[in-house]
C-alpha cells in the first residue's frame, strides 16, 4: 500500500465558527441569503449524490464523459507529476484522471470534511501503490498552502463548482489559484455552460423533488447546529434564470409571515409571506468569458473541451 497522509490546515472550531458568521451576515442582510457550502452535511451530501442520477441534471454526466474521451489528452498536454484536487470529496472523477497520469508521483485532495477525505484517500492509496496521497483538511477559498511536492503540477477544480462564486469571487479565488502554481503548471476547470433556459431550470428543479429537498437541507443544518427553529415546510423551493447575470439562482420562499430564532446567534428574523432567502447562485459560461477571467489571473486557456451535446466544458490553462 502507498502511503496516505493526512494534514489539517483548518482549525477544529473552524467549521462551526464560518457557519455561526455567514449565518449571521446572511440572515440580516438584504436581500437575505444563506451560502451553498452550508448544504453538505451527511444528509445533504447523499441528497446531491441522489441529484447526480436524475434524469434532469446533466452536469455530472457530462463532466464524466469528457474525463472519460479526454484524459489521455490531459495527462499528455500536463506531464502533471502532482495532482491537486480543489473539493475534492469522494474523488470518483478523479479517479479518469489518476488512470491516465501515469507519472503521476503525489495526489493531494483538498476538502473541509476530513472524514470524505479519509475515505477516498485510504481507497485510492490502497489502490495505487506507489502513488502517494497527501490530503489536506482545509477551506480552499481562504488561502491554501500546498506540501513541497514534485512539479509539473495540475490544479483541479470540477464539478462546475466556480459557477457558485460571485464574479469578483471568482476573480479571487482564480488569482489564488494562480499563486498555487509556478509557469508552466496548469489548471483544469469544469465549468457549466449558457443553454436553453428550460434545460437550466428543470436541472435544479427536478420532477422528483430531489433539489427542493436538498435546498431545503440548508435550514435543517442550521437548526441543529445553531438551535435555530426554521420550518422547512414553510418555504417553498424556487429555482430560476437571471439572463442579465447568465445564473441559476435557488430561493427558498417564506409561504407566510413568520419569525425565526436563532438562538446561538441570539437573532430573531422576521421573514414576510413571500419573502426570498437566497441559498446558491449557479453561474453558467461562454468560452470567451472563461478565457477573459483565466487571463486575468495570469492562466492562459490551452485547451477546451466540451461533452458531445455541448453542455459542458473543461478548460485546461498554463500559468504564464
Amino acid at each position: 500500500m502507498s502511503p496516505f497522509l493526512l494534514t489539517r490546515t483548518l482549525p477544529e472550531d473552524a467549521t462551526g465558527a464560518a457557519l455561526r458568521e455567514d449565518v449571521l451576515k446572511g440572515l440580516t442582510s438584504t436581500p437575505r441569503s444563506l451560502p451553498p457550502k452550508w448544504f453538505y452535511d451527511a444528509r445533504g451530501s447523499e441528497l446531491f449524490d441522489q441529484i447526480t442520477e436524475l434524469p434532469e441534471y446533466y452536469p455530472t454526466r457530462a463532466e464524466r464523459e469528457i474525463l472519460v474521451d479526454r484524459a489521455g489528452e490531459i495527462a499528455a498536454a500536463t506531464g502533471a507529476r502532482t495532482l491537486v484536487e480543489l473539493g475534492s470529496g469522494s474523488s470518483r472523477k478523479t479517479r479518469h484522471l489518476l488512470d491516465a497520469l501515469t507519472g503521476l508521483d503525489t495526489y493531494v485532495p483538498v476538502d473541509v470534511s476530513g472524514s470524505a477525505l479519509t475515505r477516498a484517500g485510504e481507497a485510492i492509496a490502497a489502490e495505487r501503490p506507489g502513488l502517494g496521497v497527501h490530503a489536506l483538511i482545509a477551506d480552499f477559498t481562504g488561502g491554501l498552502a500546498l506540501p513541497d511536492t514534485p512539479g509539473p503540477r495540475l490544479l483541479a477544480f470540477l464539478g462546475g463548482t466556480i459557477g457558485n462564486l460571485l464574479p469578483a469571487e471568482r476573480a479571487a479565488f482564480l488569482a489564488s489559484a494562480r499563486s498555487l502554481l509556478s509557469p508552466g503548471d496548469t489548471l483544469l476547470l469544469g465549468t457549466d455552460l449558457v443553454k436553453d433556459e428550460r434545460v437550466l431550470v428543470a436541472a435544479y428543479d427536478d420532477a422528483a423533488g430531489v433539489t427542493a429537498a436538498f435546498n431545503k437541507n440548508v435550514l435543517a443544518v442550521v437548526n441543529r447546529e445553531l438551535g435555530a427553529d426554521f420550518d422547512p415546510d414553510a418555504f417553498a423551493h424556487v429555482a430560476l434564470w437571471d439572463a442579465g447575470s447568465e445564473w441559476i439562482e435557488m430561493r427558498l420562499r417564506a409561504l407566510a409571515a413568520q419569525t425565526v430564532k436563532v438562538p446561538a446567534l441570539d437573532l430573531a428574523v422576521d421573514f414576510a409571506a413571500g419573502e426570498e432567502l437566497r441559498t446558491e447562485v449557479s453561474a453558467k459560461f461562454r468560452r470567451d468569458g472563461v478565457r477573459a477571467e483565466l487571463a486575468a489571473a495570469g492562466l492562459e486557456l490551452a485547451h477546451w473541451w466540451t461533452d458531445r451535446e455541448g453542455r459542458f466544458a473543461l478548460s485546461l490553462s498554463v500559468a504564464r
